[in-house]
């Protein structure tokens, strides 16, 4: 049967298959269509991971938040003609905070078999890393760019947190990242654990956890990079 891959791909350009399975890339080296996030940045990736075949030849997609709902249907012709095919996003897991999830979605609805990899996972290797509690956690995206909403949305998850015990975890666009670090710092308890997670898998590569009364006077460097905020 023709099959969807979901292939993750690496979260560091300078270690771009350290984190890769052995499986992962004989499937990856196998096939040469793929729904990617990005053209350019799914070329670069698999150049970086001796991709065997021309890079010319490919088939690719690109889906992302600008792709039509329409669009996405056609993608799946590849496996209508029974090819198999890769959908990879930019960094990471597709399908997880990545717009590929309404392509997997339609290829279960078609009846195709969808089969996912294993591979780096920047919000499961931070919690991983963390400290806190992996039994029960949310991840909640990206917080609300206005700063007075933001606020309502630390607040309001700080409350769950303490309530049931649950590990909150957000994302957020790197250049923005010292904005929700203030916001965590000023509107969390004191005695709150806060994990920043920045660089994941780069040789740059930055985790701890500590109250935030600690974080007070420790400022991290991560300006423009990508990171992951958990607390509880």
């Amino acid at each position: 049967m023709p099959t969807l891959y979901v292939i993750p791909s690496s979260l560091s350009e300078n270690n771009p298959s350290g984190k890769l399975s052995q499986d992962l890339l004989n499937v990856l080296h196998s096939l040469n269509t793929f729904v990617v996030e990005g053209e350019k940045n799914a070329r670069r990736f698999l150049k970086s991971v001796n991709y065997p075949h021309s890079l010319n030849e490919l088939e690719l997609f690109e889906l992302n938040e600008h792709t039509k709902a329409e669009e996405i249907l056609h993608y799946l012709n590849p496996l209508k003609q029974g090819k198999n095919m890769g959908l990879m996003s930019d960094a990471g897991c597709p399908g997880v905070a990545d717009p590929g999830a309404e392509l997997v979605k339609l290829a279960h609805e078609l009846g195709f078999k969808v089969e996912p990899l294993v591979g780096p996972n920047s919000i499961i290797l931070a919690l991983m890393a963390s400290g806190l509690n992996g039994q029960s956690f949310a991840f909640n995206g990206y917080l609300p760019r206005e700063q007075k909403d933001r606020i309502k949305k630390i607040q309001w998850y700080e409350r769950i947190a303490k309530q049931q015990k649950q590990t909150q975890l957000f994302i957020e666009t790197p250049y923005r990242n010292l904005n929700l670090f203030e916001d965590l710092l000023n509107e969390l308890d004191p005695n709150t654990m806060l994990c920043v997670a920045a660089d994941i898998t780069s040789q740059n590569e930055f985790i701890k956890s500590m109250p935030v009364y600690k974080w007070k006077k420790e400022k991290p460097d991560i300006n423009k990079k990508p990171a992951v905020f958990l607390f509880l």
